[in-house]
């Protein structure tokens, strides 16, 4: 049975053989009378359809060679005895003596098999061959209908001018995209193309005679020779910024046009937080866990790994500290559009009742040499400290204040640092500039450590008056120094008046001892019968030794602070250096609470409410910088184009459109306008499209002030009327 399937299988190749034989010189003579006619982009098509057609041809006729076609063959040689039908039948359906036929067949088959494959039609393919081959020739020698440009191949250069302008045949632009991108290779025939950064260029083109050179012209003054083989002028180049160019060639082309190349650039993949919904999330108390979600998308695809970045802070002020953790996260989704999950044990991180914790995550594209990285918004995870837990009942009972911030001793030293390395690139009145700001920085840190050495505040304001009207008759201040002074038997009274000579925290109630006090004033009620020494950051007691190392740090600061309002930062570095040393040895003695209050407004001044009195008001009129006017060039250029008569300067309006590119709204546009008048210089739509798109390119003139309107003959008067009260 084996030696009967080969032999049907030999017969069907000779009859796909022969079909395509048949076809293939039919196929080759209708591709060289495209390539003709047509060039040789519709060449190829042609031959691709022509092939394409000879092999289906071909698969159809072998099938054609079915199980009836074999046996009809085998009962016609005679050597299946007209039995070939039980070749094919189930053995089970036969009965004994249909069985011994089939094996006396296969037998006889396996002894003497027949030839079944068909005879070579030479005639047919001689002359199919022939006639294929005679189409080629005539195709391939036929003179073109310009009798002067088949010679101009073998003339002298010289003659080459004289046969006339070139002509463009065939165009084809293929680009191969990074790898990176996952974009196939593309071929067009269009020489306008948008195509991702560094991608590779390749032209090929075809005149309908050889030039001398050809090249690719681009609007920025670059040239890309063009190098002739087998017929096709070719060239490549990388795409990394977007152009214009044109082919230009010598003799010179009939008709030529500008082409574009648009590059688009791989962005950086964004990071986009899914879960928590907030950027700050308040955690509940005994919270062990915390659930975070991202979603980073790029243009070309996201790299599967990322990277979660976990910071636990930990402490505050001076003595806060900072643990860094980072985790490697595995994203599922499509490439384009990947998600992250994780969740954070608070636990394993260390993370206690008043720290925060902050996560962040980091994703790398698919670019290449050096993958870009995205990053996401920071999400902080508070967790309330005790003292939040317990006061979270009384939120309607408590009036919060926002603390007043201010730069520690460590970041004025960073600052400074900064500074110094910045100096090179700063002008002068600049460094000196920012040095005082810093030096301001140091004087209000100064100050607040002051406070706890019973130093004057400089300057504090008088609390507004809160009533006009008594409503006691008798004398809060005294009613209060006695019960002070009978229920504090100690020296704490003393520290009161040191305190309310400098200023510190008690300065208003000094100021109005003797206001009467108001009925159902919460300053009053407190004055009258509360205690405000017992706050922790009204008074804090510390020990002799602990307020010498405090004024030697205050020093170190007053030392820094002149040298940093004198511009001399370096000079600076030392003392600042010296009073963090002084504050740390402070603060392993002892905590120190900072009066950290709300801005002190100066009372308003009643008397001068509504008089019209401007004595002593200076003017607000701020001085108006005056805008750099647009290049006169480019505006004589655009009056110029407005003009039939007059000739702009390309090549300077060039030049400004490649200085000004990255402020232009559409750079290329302008390019295109600018190379398509050097063109046509003769095009009047192609001076209005540059002088409308210099236009564009112009800047739009500064709104102006509405002044206000004079006043009139009753106006006039009431303003005189308050010029001339006293």
């Amino acid at each position: 049975m084996n030696t009967l399937q080969h032999a049907w299988q030999r017969a069907r190749r000779r009859h796909a053989l022969v079909t395509l034989l048949l076809g293939l010189p039919w196929a080759l003579a209708a591709t060289v009378l495209a390539l003709r006619l047509a060039g040789f982009d519709i060449a190829c098509v042609v031959g691709t359809i022509g092939l394409l057609a000879c092999a289906a041809l071909a698969t159809a006729r072998a099938r054609r060679l079915d199980r009836q076609w074999l046996q009809r063959q085998l009962d016609g040689s005679g050597a299946s005895e007209d039995s070939a039908d039980l070749l094919f039948a189930d053995t089970l359906t036969l009965n004994p003596l249909q069985q011994r036929q089939r094996a006396h067949v296969l037998a006889t088959l396996e002894r003497a098999m027949p030839e079944l494959r068909p005879r070579w039609p030479r005639g047919a393919l001689a002359l199919c061959w022939i006639a294929g081959l005679a189409i080629v020739v005539l195709a391939l020698g036929w003179p073109r209908s310009n009798p002067g440009s088949a010679p101009a191949r073998t003339s002298a250069p010289g003659s080459t001018a004289a046969a006339g302008p070139l002509h463009l045949q065939s165009t084809r632009l293929r680009i191969d995209a990074p790898a990176y991108t996952g974009q196939a290779m593309l071929t067009q025939n269009a020489l306008d193309a948008k195509v991702a950064a560094d991608s590779r260029l390749s032209w090929s083109l075809r005149f309908d005679r050889a030039p001398d050179k050809a090249w690719l012209q681009f609007h920025d003054g670059r040239r890309l020779p063009l190098s002739e083989h087998d017929g096709q002028w070719q060239a490549q180049d990388v795409a990394r910024t977007p152009v214009l160019y044109r082919v230009v060639s010598e003799p010179a082309l009939a008709e030529t046009r500008l082409h574009r190349l648009d590059v688009v650039a791989d962005r950086a993949p964004s990071v986009r937080v899914l879960e928590p919904a907030a950027s700050l999330v308040l955690g509940t108390p005994g919270q062990r866990q915390w659930a975070l979600r991202f979603e980073a998308s790029d243009d070309y695809g996201v790299a599967a790994q990322a990277t979660l970045s976990i910071t636990t802070t930990q402490g505050s002020g001076e003595n806060i500290t900072f643990v860094r953790r980072s985790v490697s996260l595995t994203g599922n989704g499509e490439p384009t559009a990947r998600r992250f999950a994780h969740t954070l044990d608070l636990a394993a991180l260390g993370a206690q009742p008043g720290n925060d914790v902050i996560a962040q995550l980091e994703v790398r594209d698919n670019h290449t040499p050096t993958p870009q990285t995205g990053r996401s918004s920071s999400v902080i995870l508070r967790l309330p400290s005790a003292e939040v837990a317990l006061g979270a009942e009384l939120e309607g009972r408590i009036k919060k204040t926002l603390p007043a911030y201010f730069r520690s001793q460590r970041q004025i030293i960073i600052d400074a640092e900064a500074l110094i390395r910045q100096r090179r690139g700063l002008a002068a009145e600049d460094f000196v500039k920012r040095s005082d700001a810093i030096g301001v920085d140091q004087r209000i840190l100064r100050l607040r450590y002051g406070q706890f050495l019973g130093e004057e505040s400089e300057g504090a304001p008088k609390p507004p008056p809160t009533s006009d009207l008594p409503t006691s008759d008798a004398p809060a201040a005294d009613s209060h120094n006695e019960d002070h002074d009978h229920d504090h038997d100690h020296d704490h009274g003393a520290e009161a008046g040191a305190h309310n000579e400098h200023g510190h925290d008690h300065g208003g109630k000094a100021s109005n001892a003797d206001t009467p006090p108001v009925f159902g004033s919460a300053t009053d009620v407190l004055s009258e019968y509360g205690h405000t020494h017992d706050h922790a950051e009204a008074a804090t007691l510390l020990d002799p030794q602990t307020r010498a190392t405090l004024k030697a740090a205050l020093d170190q600061m007053w030392s820094a602070e002149g040298e940093l309002r004198q511009g001399r930062p370096e000079q600076a570095l030392p003392f600042a250096y010296k009073a963090l040393g002084f504050i740390k040895q402070v603060q392993q003695a002892e905590r120190i609470y900072l009066a950290r209050v709300g801005p002190e407004l100066p009372p308003i001044d009643e008397g001068r409410r509504l008089g019209g009195d401007r004595a002593g008001l200076a003017s607000r009129e701020l001085p108006l910088a005056a805008r750099t006017p647009p290049d006169p060039a480019i505006v004589e250029a655009w009056q110029r184009l407005g003009d039939d008569t007059g000739a702009p300067d390309l090549d300077a309006l060039a030049a400004w459109q490649q200085r000004n590119a990255a402020y232009l709204p559409d750079a290329l546009d302008l390019a295109a306008a600018i190379e398509q008048l050097r063109i046509e210089p003769g095009c009047h739509d192609c001076r209005q499209r540059l002088r409308a798109q210099l236009w564009r390119a112009l800047q739009r003139p500064l709104p102006q002030a509405m002044r206000r309107s004079a006043a009139d003959a009753m106006g006039q008067r009431y303003l005189d009327a308050l010029e001339a009260q006293p």
